[in-house]
Formats: C-alpha cells, sequence, structure tokens
C-alpha cells in the first residue's frame, strides 16, 4: 500500500489532496484485488468571506480477478478444497487434471482456478460542490450538490478443459455484463441564527431532491468451437442461437423529495431544545395513497452542572441529561408496489400445449406507506476528575411499526391468483394449472420493537511527561420481539414463520420468525443424549427423552435451539504513549448468542465418504459413542451442532516510533510503525471464525463456504515534507 497526501493554500484558497494505491492477494489464488483511490478537495473565500466554495472529486478504480460468474471468488473452489482428497494429484501422468466427474462428484479445485478466466473492473466517481452565501451576518444561505457514478463492468470464460465440459454439461461457457449505478442530490437550506443576550436560537428550513439511476445488462452463453475469444466473442458460442443461452437487460430510476425544518433553543448552555420535522415522498410509493410521510422528532437537554446548586462542586466538570423522542421512515425497497403490474408469468392452453402470455403479476395495494421507526432516547453524559473520567449512558426503546410482509389474499377481488383452470380451446377438456403462479399482496403490518442500553467510558489512568495511557470502553446490549404480523385488513396464515433453507441433505429451515419472540431463533430438533447404537435421544416438547424409533421428526417435534444475536458487545481500546513511542491495541467482543455450525453438520458427515472431512467425525458424542452412520438417522440439522458463539478478538496491535529532531530542513517529522491486523481470537467455538454474520433474518448461521479470515502484517513509514 502507497498512500501521498498534499496540502497548501492561502488565507483565501486551499487544497488538498491524496492518492491512494493498494494491492492485496488472498489466500488463494486467483483472489487478488488491485486499487487506485485519488481525492483534490478545494475550498475558495470571496467577497469579503461572505461567499465561500467548496469542490471535490473522488475517483477510485479497482479490478480483480474473477473466478465466479458475475463475480469474484468463486465459494464452490473452497468447498471442492475442503472436500477433495489430500493425496490425491493434481494433474495424472500425462499433465491432465485428476477430475473423476462420477466418483463423488469431484471438482479439482486447482483447475477450476487455472481453467477459468474473469476480470471485473469497477470505476468510481464522485463530484461534490457547495457555495454558502452570508448576505447578513446571522443568515446563511447553502446549496449542496453531489453527483455519484459506479460502473462496473467484467467478463467470465470457463474453457475446455473445465469440469462443466469434462462432465458433459457444456463445452466452454462465457458470461459477459455490466452494472451502472448513479445518485444526483441537491440540497437548499437556510439557516438564521441569533443570540438575545442568554438566550441562543436558529432556525433551519431546507428542500431536498435526491435521484438515482440505475441498469444492468448480462449476457451467457455456451459451447464455444475453441477457447481462443475466452469470453471477448460471446457470439462464437451456439447456446443462444438454439434459444438456450441467457440474455437480460434491466433499468430503474427513482426519486426521493424532502422539505424539512429545524429549531433549536439554548438557555445559558443549561437548558437545550431541538424539534425538528421532515416530509418526505419517495417514487417507489408511486401509486400509493400515502407517497408522502411526515417525521417530527424533539429532543431536549439539561446541563446540571451549569446550575447555581453545582457550582461549588468539585466532582464534575460536565453533567448533561437528556432525553428524546423521534420518527423516521423507510420507504419499499422495491417500486411500484402499490400498483397492479402485468408480467409474461401467464398462460392459455392452446393446441395441447400451454403457451406463455401477459397476465397480471402483482395485486395493487393503494394502502402501502412507509416503514416507521419510532425511538424513545434518555441519556446522561459525565465528565469528572478534570476530564480523567467521562462517557455517556443511553437507554432506547426502538419500535418499528408497519413492517412489510407478503400476505395471501382472495380471488375476487384479487386478479393475480394461484389457481388458474385452464381448458383446451378445442376439446374444452380440463387441463393441469401452470407452473410458478403466486397469491400474495405486500401490505404494511409487522411491528418489531427493541429495548437497548448503551455506555461509553473515557478514562485517562496515567498522565505523565514521558508516560500517557488513554483507554475507551463501550458495551452495548439490545432484546428484540417480533409484536405482530396481522392487522384488521391481513391476517397472516400463521403467527410465524421459517426462514434460511439449509441443502442437501438437510432439506429445512434453520431460523423461525414468530410473533412474541426475538428475531433469529434456531428452529430444530433438539438432542439430548445418543444410545449404544449411535442413534440420537431427542426431548420432545414436553421435556420428555425420545428414542429415535419413537420420535416423530415432524414440524411439531421442533423447538427453539438457539438464538444467533448476541445479547452483549464489548469493546476496550488503549493507546500509549512513553516518550517518542507509541502503541494503540483495538479489541472486542460479542456474548450471549449461539452459532450453527454449519461445516461441522457436513463434515462430520459419517454417511458419505466424501463429504466426512472433519476428525471430529470420529469423536464420542456426549462422551459416550460415535454418532451411527445410518443414512436416515444421522444426518440432520439439530441442536448437536449449535454452539456458543462468545468470543474476544484482538483486532489490531500498532507500534511506532516518532523521530522529532531531524537535523533535516526537507522532512518535518518521520514516523517509522507495525502493525498486525486479526492478531488473536478467544472462544470456545469450534469453527474457523465466530465473528458470523448477525444482519437480518438468519443471524448465526456460519455458512461452509465462508471465505476464511487471514492475519496481516504491515510496515510503514508516515512523513511530513
Amino acid at each position: 500500500m502507497h498512500n501521498l497526501s498534499l496540502r497548501g493554500g492561502n488565507e483565501n484558497t486551499n487544497y488538498s489532496a491524496n492518492l491512494n494505491y493498494r494491492q492485496t492477494q488472498g489466500i488463494f489464488l486467483k483472489s487478488d484485488k488491485e486499487a487506485f483511490q485519488g481525492r483534490i478537495e478545494v475550498n475558495h473565500n470571496m467577497f469579503d468571506n461572505k461567499v465561500r466554495l467548496n469542490f471535490a472529486v473522488i475517483g477510485n478504480q479497482s479490478s480483480w480477478t474473477s473466478t465466479a460468474d458475475g463475480g469474484s471468488w468463486n465459494t464452490g473452489i473452497y468447498r471442492q478444497a475442503l472436500n477433495h482428497n489430500p493425496t490425491q494429484p493434481v494433474t495424472d501422468s500425462d499433465g491432465n487434471w485428476t477430475q473423476a466427474p462420477n466418483e463423488f462428484e469431484y471438482m479439482n479445485p486447482v483447475s477450476m482456478i487455472y481453467e477459468t478466466d474473469g476480470q471485473q473492473e469497477l470505476t468510481q466517481t464522485r463530484f461534490t460542490g457547495s457555495i454558502t452565501y452570508n448576505p447578513i451576518s446571522d443568515l446563511t444561505l447553502k446549496g449542496l450538490f453531489s453527483y455519484d457514478k459506479e460502473h462496473q463492468y467484467g467478463g467470465y470464460y470457463e474453457s475446455q478443459n473445465h469440469f462443466t465440459a469434462v462432465s458433459g454439461t457444456r463445452n466452454g461457457y462465457a458470461g459477459i455484463g455490466s452494472v451502472t449505478d448513479m445518485t444526483k442530490l441537491m440540497e437548499l437550506t437556510g439557516q438564521y441564527n441569533k443570540t438575545i443576550k442568554d438566550h441562543t436560537f436558529s432556525v433551519l428550513a431546507g428542500y431536498s431532491w435526491q435521484g438515482t439511476d440505475y441498469s444492468n445488462q448480462y449476457e451467457r452463453n455456451y459451447d464455444f468451437p475453441a477457447d481462443t475469444y475466452s469470453y471477448f466473442n460471446i457470439g462464437m458460442g451456439s447456446a443462444l442461437k438454439e434459444g438456450k443461452g441467457t440474455m437480460y437487460s434491466y433499468a430503474i430510476q427513482t426519486n426521493l423529495i424532502s422539505f424539512f425544518g429545524r429549531v433549536s433553543y439554548n438557555y445559558k448552555n443549561r437548558y437545550l431544545l431541538l424539534l425538528s420535522l421532515r416530509h418526505e415522498a419517495a417514487s417507489q410509493l408511486y401509486g400509493s395513497d400515502n407517497e408522502w410521510g411526515t417525521f417530527p422528532s424533539v429532543s431536549a437537554a439539561w446541563r446540571i452542572s451549569e446550575e447555581e446548586f453545582m457550582k461549588e462542586q468539585n466532582i464534575f466538570q460536565d453533567l448533561k441529561l437528556r432525553a428524546g423522542y423521534g420518527v423516521t421512515g423507510s420507504q419499499p425497497a422495491d417500486s411500484y408496489r402499490a400498483l397492479s403490474l402485468l408480467n409474461y408469468s401467464g398462460y392459455f392452453y392452446y393446441n395441447g400445449e400451454w403457451k406463455e402470455t401477459l397476465r397480471p403479476s402483482q395485486n395493487p395495494n393503494p394502502d402501502l406507506k412507509w416503514e416507521e421507526k419510532h425511538e424513545t432516547n434518555i441519556g446522561l453524559d459525565f465528565s469528572v476528575l478534570n476530564g480523567r473520567l467521562g462517557g455517556s449512558l443511553d437507554y432506547y426503546y426502538r419500535e418499528i411499526r408497519d413492517l412489510l410482509y407478503d400476505y395471501s389474499v382472495p380471488s375476487p377481488p384479487n386478479v393475480y391468483t394461484t389457481t388458474f383452470l385452464g381448458f383446451d380451446l378445442y376439446s374444452n377438456d380440463s387441463v393441469p394449472s401452470p407452473p410458478n403462479v403466486y397469491t400474495t399482496t405486500r401490505a404494511n403490518v409487522g411491528t418489531m420493537s427493541n429495548t437497548g442500553f448503551e455506555a461509553l467510558i473515557n478514562f485517562v489512568p496515567v498522565v505523565n511527561k514521558n508516560f500517557t495511557w488513554n483507554s475507551t470502553v463501550t458495551f452495548s446490549t439490545n432484546r428484540n420481539k417480533l409484536k405482530s404480523l396481522s392487522s384488521d385488513m391481513y391476517e397472516a396464515s400463521a403467527d410465524y414463520f421459517t426462514t434460511n433453507a439449509i441443502g442437501p441433505p438437510m432439506q429445512t429451515d434453520s431460523h423461525i420468525v414468530q410473533v412474541g419472540e426475538s428475531i433469529g431463533n434456531f428452529f430444530g430438533f433438539k438432542v439430548i443424549d445418543i444410545d449404544n447404537n449411535g442413534f440420537w435421544v431427542y426431548e420432545d416438547k414436553e421435556g420428555n427423552a425420545v428414542s429415535y424409533q419413537d420420535f416423530g421428526r415432524d414440524f411439531e417435534d421442533k423447538q427453539v435451539i438457539g438464538n444467533g444475536l448476541p445479547k452483549y458487545h464489548l469493546s476496550w481500546n488503549n493507546h500509549f504513549r512513553y516518550k517518542d513511542f507509541d502503541l494503540a491495541i483495538t479489541m472486542r467482543g460479542a456474548f450471549g448468542f449461539q452459532i450453527i455450525n454449519t461445516p461441522r453438520m457436513f463434515y462430520e458427515n459419517r454417511t458419505r465418504e466424501d463429504w466426512n472431512r472433519l476428525k471430529s467425525s470420529e469423536d464420542l458424542v456426549f462422551g459416550k459413542t460415535r454418532l451411527s452412520s445410518s443414512t436416515e438417522w444421522s444426518q440432520e440439522f439439530n441442536s448437536y451442532y449449535v454452539e456458543n458463539g462468545d468470543f474476544w478478538k484482538i483486532d489490531n496491535v500498532t507500534l511506532g516510533y516518532t523521530f522529532r529532531d531531524l537535523k533535516t530542513k526537507y522532512i518535518k517529522s518521520l514516523r517509522i510503525y507495525a502493525s498486525c491486523l486479526n492478531l488473536a481470537t478467544i472462544t470456545g467455538y469450534k469453527g474457523v471464525d465466530p465473528e458470523v454474520s448477525i444482519s437480518g433474518l438468519n443471524p448465526g448461521y456460519d455458512d461452509r463456504y465462508s471465505y476464511p479470515t487471514t492475519r496481516s502484517y504491515t510496515f510503514g513509514v508516515n512523513l511530513t515534507f
């Protein structure tokens, strides 16, 4: 990595420029990335500082090798590396890849890398500018403008020696496409500030417009006469000519309009009040009766340390109590959900076969509206010991209302239906229903709450001429609950739904989302023992121990067996300085959650030789006996593969030394440093990394294809001229 920064200017004009180049290589071949980024910013004052101009441009050009169609890294290579027999040679005596398409479906992971040719290039450009005008001392008028554009282009090719060709699937395969995403923003504001004796007022009003343009296109073709052109002559393949390839394109525009205002009041820096209001409309709600949403907020603070009765005390240098309530809105991610749409998803039966035709593909919902987040917050800020100890404490209750969910609806009145009775136009005989038809309407019904506490503590344990120690601790905890999935107009068919399908051989969902319960619950069979034959002993819903012969293994026999959302997060960052040495250590952890160890669930597979890859498959289950190799009973998702995920990570350690008394007029300062990223992880989790995804509805799921984390070392020099 190389980084260069330049700064300069005078009292009216100043500039800064930065160039950064980074080249990285992953632990697998062809998992590289090269990036070049530049930034220039210019500020200029004119007309006796009444007008201030700002302009900045940021450009980024990055590229990486692609071993996956339309992506970057092919996780299937990692999977095959785990599955593959490590004693099997990469090539045979004739130099050919050792492929075994009929033996455990082995794909040679090395050939999957070398028999692909792919490259992705991403260009990102951002222009920002603002003009600020002060016609009088208390009034500020400002216009902010920005333009962002991202364009990604790439191609991918599998040669005629690739596994897909050897197995007879396709003889050479190519894919090529591009994505363009553009965002434009204009924001106009006027702000008036006034102080009258002990009273300070600020009033702001503004208008904002944001527009996006997104488009993509992709082509796929296969069965090429030769590998000569890679993906640069995609028309040479025969699949497209035979109607078997893929060609598609897509484009959409969205915009968001906002009117907003804010009023703040400050009395002697002791009592503070803030009122704000946003009135917004989003194109995603076009056709709805609720395109516009209004979102108010109010907050107040009392700086207790400024009261007269606090003047004589020497404990608190600052003590402030805060409280607030606010509403924010989120528009639907998809556009035109309020309208009835047509698509080529309909069928009619003609002359003995189904014909595709235009038909309704979405039921309208004119009641569609914004999702709203209502949040109440109470906080305390403090500083004691002359600033040596300080921080903030916050408690919040957050309720997200009108969450979107797809509901089954009747027909009539809805025209988009799941059932479709067809008749032959010639014989009038009944015919089977066409495929792939659904009956749902997306509506705002769900409600979810979050209750949490956050704390931030800054303290300086040691400070003197030669040695200083600064430390920061943060702590947070959160509990959530799904409060509803139904309303008077839309009633869910059940008070729950399952999600996150696990692939074969399990073929089940791993999570359940249920009214009255937390998001992130794992849902499966609970095993509590193993019998002498190596078969599971289950706990039924009444809490009784049941042998595998008597256990129903039905949906009703499943229960909550863990949760993937951490109850607590903790971090501890420290910075030490001893004379000219500096040392920074950042650490963090998560506690009170579980992980579904999917790699163990698959690779402790005693029923399939090609999947049984972990030595732990020979472990004694519950300290008694090995798991049976019976296909019927051993391979399933159950609580045995759910583990505690608590971890503590030393994220980064950086040690540096600064040379201060340099005997040269060209270099003002010189610092050398060394750092280690991802230094250590302390955990009882048996998987590769306990820090799995905790977003969405499926937290705590350790994907068996997850790319392993790496430890990196950096040595650098900072020069100031």
